[in-house]
């Protein structure tokens, strides 16, 4: 099953956040920071967005932004053209 994102949004696939092992403190999932990073996996229908990002572009988005989905056990957001802040650059 593939998701086409409508109008000025984005599909994205948060990048994974790095475990940091500290001692023996162990970090619930609920109180770890959600990364704000990740890839672009489709682009909505908005001309001007998709003049904009691409799929497999890499973005920074807003912290608290977009909807979180789970389509075959991975983690996705769709997000709105106005909550992304940057795309990554090599």
């Amino acid at each position: 099953m593939k998701i086409q994102p409508l109008e000025d949004r984005v599909l994205i696939k948060p990048m994974e956040e790095k475990e940091k092992k500290q001692g023996s403190i162990i970090i619930p999932e609920t109180a770890k920071e959600k990364p704000q990073m990740g890839t672009i996996e489709a682009v909505g229908t908005d001309e001007e967005l998709q003049k904009i990002v691409k799929a497999g572009d890499k973005v920074i988005y807003g912290k608290y932004s977009g909807t979180e989905i789970e389509l075959n056990g991975i983690n996705y957001l769709i997000i709105q053209k106005a909550d992304l802040l940057g795309v990554l650059k090599d």
